[in-house]
């Protein structure tokens, strides 16, 4: 059994902020070094005709596979290549139009090198982010980027920390730099994010949640009141359009209508949908999107919103079908 260890709040709190500090100023420093070669860098990755092929072993690996995913979901066709699986065939999926991005703080790591020349046959160009641009791996890149940090956070000076925060923050900002100059949109992101909420916010319209058909209740102006709710009631809904004889929403009655006005006139249920209906009732046109019709239906405290085009109800908007829909 090892022994008992007592955890000492302040020196775990110090320890912390410590390796905060530390990272935070590889960061800093880092950016004090972007120049003309990151400019260069990025030009090279939006003149690829191919894809950007991201390889590293080991922790340069991970943020690789991060880095390849930014690229990717930001308008930058990319994928990981793990280089030890490249002397094996894997080399195949690398082209003369691919651009390849390596990860390799010390510059010399075996793996790389032996791919290197291979790569460069190919045709293909290489951009390193290396702690060392005079490495192997730094002269073999046709753009090299200094990642180098004054210290790592580890206390041993063994564990990759501010290292990997620095390779990872320098290929963001090379992710991002790039976005910027595709003009790559919140539109253009939502297409490769169909499944995430900010790709359904982005994309959703009212017409793909909006209920119709016999889910959407339609009286007529003078149909009573009773009818009217047993039409909600049929459609399982929470409130029916009111039209006027050639089909035109003039408004609406919500259950919740029904159920106060019963309550203090008895002769509510004998009366016109046209006398008690709310006229001129909040509409959303079924080409908006989702989003839109949730921010105003939140604003108002409605649970219920007609979608209508040219004047005619198409669909019945409901917030609990929003919610689900998943935009929030």
């Amino acid at each position: 059994m090892s022994a008992e260890r007592h955890i000492d709040p302040e020196r775990v709190i110090e320890r912390a902020r410590q390796v905060l500090e530390i990272e935070s100023k590889a960061v800093i420093d880092l950016s004090a070094r972007v120049g003309n070669d990151f400019v260069a860098a990025t030009d090279l990755i939006l003149c690829c005709h191919g894809k950007l092929i991201v390889t590293g072993i080991g922790k340069s690996g991970a943020i690789g596979r991060k880095l390849a995913g930014t690229f990717s979901s930001t308008g930058t066709p990319s994928l990981f290549f793990h280089p030890a699986e490249g002397v094996h065939g894997d080399l195949g999926a690398v082209t003369g139009q691919d651009l390849v991005l390596l990860l390799s703080y010390s510059g010399e790591t075996d793996e790389l090198i032996a791919i290197m020349p291979a790569v460069k046959r190919m045709g293909a160009k290489v951009i390193s982010l290396v702690g060392n641009c005079g490495s192997t791996l730094g002269k073999y890149a046709d753009i090299a980027l200094d990642v180098s940090v004054t210290q790592e956070a580890c206390p041993l000076g063994l564990a990759p920390t501010a290292s990997t925060t620095a390779m990872l923050a320098l290929g963001d900002a090379l992710a991002l730099a790039v976005m910027e100059v595709r003009q790559f949109t919140k539109e253009d992101y939502a297409k490769f994010h169909p499944g995430g909420a900010l790709g359904r916010r982005l994309t959703l319209r009212v017409e793909d949640v909006m209920r119709t058909g016999e889910a959407v209740a339609v009286v007529s102006e003078s149909i009573t009141v009773r009818d009217a709710l047993f039409a909600i009631t049929k459609a399982g809904a929470g409130a029916t359009n009111v039209v006027d004889p050639k089909g035109n929403l003039i408004g609406i009655i919500t259950d919740g209508d029904v159920r106060r006005h019963a309550l203090t006139d008895e002769n509510f249920l004998s009366k016109t949908a046209s006398e008690v209906m709310t006229g001129n009732p909040k509409t959303i046109t079924p080409d908006r999107l989702a989003t839109e019709a949730l921010k105003i239906m939140e604003s108002l405290k409605i649970g219920e919103m007609p979608a209508v085009k040219d004047s005619k109800v198409v669909g019945m908007v409901m917030l609990k079908d929003l919610l689900e829909a998943g935009i929030v």
